[in-house]
């Protein structure tokens, strides 16, 4: 049995226009990297994502979080697969402000049908942790 090719960042980015809903492109995600080992993603800071303060909303984060780690599964797999986010734990650290966001998602173990992930949101340019995440999918 061969291994899939690995995905390139064009057809992570080309995945994410066309499989995610609008209110996940309306992050303006950017997948900056993608491979076995893990996944990055950024997402500029805006006016549309912020509350009071400037600071980025939780539900933003959450949602980039979970959205990273869907993409670390498809670069761990080498392609694009259908997934079900089954459980999402996220922890605020600190007030998201700055210019981007940048999340570094992983694969922690993966299973038959349940894949564990774990992901790290970093607020710059002060390179400060914003929030941690978890999340546990389940393919099919």
């Amino acid at each position: 049995m061969t291994s899939p090719s690995p995905l390139t960042k064009d057809d992570a980015q080309r995945w994410l226009a066309d499989a995610f809903a609008p209110w996940v492109q309306a992050l303006d995600l950017t997948i900056a990297e993608i491979g076995p080992e893990r996944a990055v993603l950024t997402m500029p800071i805006t006016p549309d994502l912020a509350r009071m303060g400037g600071i980025v909303s939780g539900q933003a984060l959450a949602a980039m979080a979970d959205t990273a780690m869907v993409f670390a599964c498809a670069g761990y797999f080498g392609e694009m697969r259908p997934i079900a986010t089954t459980t999402l734990d996220t922890h605020f650290l600190r007030p998201g402000r700055g210019t981007m966001i940048r999340c570094e998602a992983e694969v922690v173990r993966a299973g038959k049908a349940l894949i564990f992930t774990r992901a790290t949101l970093i607020a710059l340019p002060e390179e400060k942790a914003t929030a941690t995440a978890t999340a546990t999918f389940f393919a099919a």
